[in-house]
């Protein structure tokens, strides 16, 4: 990491302010060639983490702003960086970049201000991956949850969970060491580390089936709203969303394909489906609009079945219904502004998609579905696939461990348990492989 990097670190497009930032052994004196400060200071004088107005140097241009020197290992990458903020049209951020290079800078690749972070033991691998997941939230849950990786939570977690297992092995390497000192106790021994595994198996399984709930934050709740045609499905849709998505007619059929938006209820990602109504249907373009639909309602997280009482329950309502036994759901009966004040029924709540009536009621128990009670929510931060999966990877071998406990001499518990220690290890990084890291920075913007 010899070599200065730079790139713009904001969006592209016209806006107030650019950021150019260069990060490695000389940005400073990088920028004393390109950077003229008012008031008689210079460049090499500096004080870090304060701004310094002056013009920049943009080679075929001169623009006016400010000048910025973090000092290694207190910056975010652990170099020394130096940031220019210009004015923010295209051309003048691309400029002055173009500049650092003349100058011997090279061109930042994909996330490598964060990766070099990461290799300087400024950031864990998960908590980068907290930053990447903030950068590309769609969601004040999303958000949240990526700062609690960044904040390095689920790191936290995760090495407890390696010192335990770092004192098995320890206690273990101690008996096998001095065999005559614990050959009275080794099956006291033996027992004592078995449940310490066992414990430890126990905490990692819990922690691995929070990801069920949390997963969603990121992806979405994916939400059906089904029913036989000409109930107010996309009337309803339309009314959560806020704006006309669907074309909503009094023609039976005029859903054709699934019709889809997206809301918010209390920061998290609510993916809304408009199905088709299922029905026998002789038009072959309605059929199969039927039979997506029928795809969407079994992979749905949550489903809204949408009855309308006007029409009364028919066999077609009971084919949906047979299909949603199994799957969190919400009856709703709709055109509830057309029902008289002593009609009964067995929904969840009655809506009317036209002047609002129930929508309210209809989120929280949407919410409720997906997620639970929200005085129950942990603060979430087991979101990614590849936590994920070395959790459970590591709670088999785990599990492995803990059984041969009972049959396999101590040397050979020790290599399980030290196996599981890497798999934990890949989480934070420690253990993590090149391809492991590359593909994670992969997905960061250049500036980031």
């Amino acid at each position: 990491m010899e070599h200065n990097i730079a790139a713009i670190a904001t969006p592209a497009g016209k806006g107030g302010v650019a950021i150019v930032r260069i990060s490695g052994k000389s940005p400073l004196d990088l920028a004393s060639k390109m950077f003229e400060p008012v008031g008689g200071v210079k460049v090499k004088d500096f004080e870090p983490y304060k701004m310094y107005a002056g013009k920049i140097d943009g080679g075929t241009f001169t623009d006016f702003g400010l000048c910025v020197y973090f000092k290694a290992p207190k910056s975010y990458t652990g170099e020394d960086i130096v940031e220019f903020h210009c004015h923010g049209g295209e051309n003048i951020a691309r400029g002055i970049l173009k500049k650092t290079f003349s100058l011997g800078a090279r061109s930042a690749e994909k996330g490598e201000f964060t990766k070099r972070a990461f290799l300087n033991g400024k950031l864990s691998l998960a908590a980068a991956e907290g930053v990447a997941d903030m950068i590309n939230a769609e969601s004040d849950a999303e958000v949240r949850a990526g700062y609690n990786l960044y904040t390095k939570t689920l790191t936290r977690e995760i090495c407890v969970f390696q010192t335990e297992l770092t004192t098995v092995l320890a206690k273990i390497d101690v008996t096998i060491d001095y065999p005559d000192e614990y050959a009275e106790d080794l099956e006291e021994e033996t027992a004592q580390i078995k449940r310490s595994l066992e414990d430890v198996r126990e905490r990692l399984a819990r922690l691995a089936e929070r990801y069920n709930t949390e997963k969603k934050i990121k992806s979405g709740v994916t939400v059906a709203i089904c029913g036989k045609p000409n109930t107010g499905k996309s009337s309803l849709l339309n009314t959560l969303l806020g704006y006309e998505k669907a074309i909503v007619s009094n023609i039976a059929g005029t859903t054709r394909d699934a019709v889809e938006g997206v809301i918010e209820i209390e920061g998290r990602k609510f993916n809304l489906y408009d199905t088709a109504g299922v029905r026998e249907s002789g038009d072959k373009i309605e059929s199969i609009g039927i039979e997506r639909a029928e795809n969407i309602i079994r992979s749905a997280d949550v489903a809204i079945f949408v009855a309308d009482l006007t029409q009364g329950l028919s066999e077609e309502d009971g084919r949906v219904l047979e299909m949603l036994k199994n799957k969190p759901l919400i009856k709703i009966i709709n055109k509830s502004d057309l029902l008289r004040d002593d009609t009964e029924s067995d929904a969840d709540v009655l809506v009317s998609a036209v002047t609002g009536e129930g929508i309210n009621k209809l989120k929280e128990l949407l919410f409720e579905k997906a997620y639970g009670a929200k005085e129950s929510l942990h603060e979430a931060f087991l979101i990614e696939e590849r936590h994920y999966n070395a959790l459970m990877r590591a709670k088999e071998t785990l599990a492995r461990a803990v059984n041969a406990c009972a049959v396999e001499p101590l040397e050979l518990v020790a290599v399980d348990v030290k196996e599981t220690w890497d798999i934990l290890g890949e989480i934070t990084g420690e253990t993590a492989t090149e391809t492991i890291i590359g593909e994670i920075f992969e997905k960061f913007c250049v500036g980031k």
